[in-house]
């Protein structure tokens, strides 16, 4: 029996890891393999999950917990991916606000199941916008130190940082960013990478195509600071469907969502670690997205399309009460239907805080 390759990506929220799991994934169907894709979150109704899918691709889901906290149904959701033909490839996609990743997930892998996997380098995408501004220690850099502390965990234990979205910055920007986190992590290779123009991926396959003893950067790490930190962001998932007597740009809607939940978590003080939305209606989708306060709302994935009636998908992770979150995404989406003669009907709405991370397993570096 050969041995699936583990691949996990991780990163803080809005760093690219869906739009790199994607672009990895065609280079291995592309290469003649069988590829299975698990996402993970604290709630259900996963835009990352509607997008992969949306693509084509075998996606697995593990939601209500992280990877390190069900790591059983993550082994579950692996292996009801393997039940039809087993993949050669298995690309994983931890929630954005964990860490301690290598010694709850990757050591557990290798000790437990280290006849049926193998494991690739363990890469993490250093997130542009807040990462400068984290790395700077800059006093207003959109999160409070104890969340700060997520993002500096993650490159912590990783055996290659991704400096990733270097076609939407200047040269000397990157090189800025490269800088930085050589001078935290003087030790661990650096990739620049694009993961929505494929620039660097080739270096990057080349890096997760490595044999060797990888996840072994096991953290010294303060789970009272990184449970604090994780909670101090409002968490809201919700699915809507939307119908009106007239069709409309499902992509101008959209990015509508996106521009004016930016407007009003600002007028709140609100950082958005990272803001999803998906339209979904008969085969066809379109996704818009912000990653920060400061950065421009996006349309990702443009459907093209016109519609009278569809389904919404919300992801939104910000810096804010959750009660607060999901009055602003409520009342975002009454005034974007009601300009467009539409109504909303709320199949299911989750926010809240995450709650304090209680790992199935926890090893350190095998020896």
């Amino acid at each position: 029996m050969h041995r699936i390759r583990y691949i996990m990506v991780g990163g803080f929220l809005g760093a690219g890891k869906t739009t790199t799991l994607g672009r990895l994934a065609a280079h291995y169907q592309g290469q003649g393999l069988n590829v299975g894709i698990v996402t993970n979150d604290q709630a259900t109704d996963l835009v990352d999950t509607n997008t992969l899918r949306g693509q084509g691709f075998d996606v697995g889901e593990v939601a209500g917990a992280c990877f390190c906290c069900n790591f059983d149904e993550l082994m579950e959701t692996m292996k009801q991916l393997s039940a039809d033909e087993r993949p050669d490839v298995i690309l994983a996609e931890p929630v954005g606000s964990c860490t301690d990743l290598v010694a709850t997930v990757i050591q557990p892998i290798k000790r437990l199941f280290d006849a049926e996997f193998s494991i690739a380098p363990y890469s993490v995408i250093l997130k542009p916008s807040h990462g400068r501004r984290i790395l700077r220690n800059e006093k207003r850099a959109g999160f409070s130190p104890k969340a700060a502390y997520i993002l500096t965990k993650q490159l912590e234990e990783a055996d290659a940082i991704l400096v990733n979205r270097i076609d939407e910055l200047e040269p000397q920007e990157v090189d800025e960013l490269v800088a930085l986190v050589g001078e935290h992590h003087p030790d661990v290779p650096i990739l620049r990478i694009s993961a929505r123009s494929g620039d660097g991926f080739d270096a990057l396959i080349e890096l997760l195509e490595q044999d060797g003893d990888f996840g072994r950067r096991v953290l010294d790490i303060d789970y009272d600071i990184y449970a604090e930190g994780e909670a101090e962001l409002g968490w809201l998932n919700s699915s809507v469907r939307i119908a009106s007597p007239e069709t409309f740009s499902l992509d101008e809607l959209l990015l509508d969502v996106v521009r004016e939940l930016r407007e009003k978590l600002a007028e709140q003080d609100a950082e958005t670690a990272h803001l999803k939305v998906i339209g979904l209606w008969e085969g066809f989708f379109g996704v818009a997205n912000l990653i920060s306060s400061d950065s421009e709302p996006e349309l990702s994935l443009p459907s093209n399309c016109d519609v009278n009636e569809f389904d919404l998908i919300v992801n939104a992770r910000v810096a804010c009460d959750p009660v607060l979150l999901e009055e602003a995404v409520k009342t975002v989406i009454e005034a974007c239907c009601h300009r467009r003669n539409a109504t909303a009907v709320y199949r299911q709405t989750q926010s809240f805080r995450p709650g304090r991370p209680v790992p199935t397993h926890r090893f350190d570096a095998d020896t």
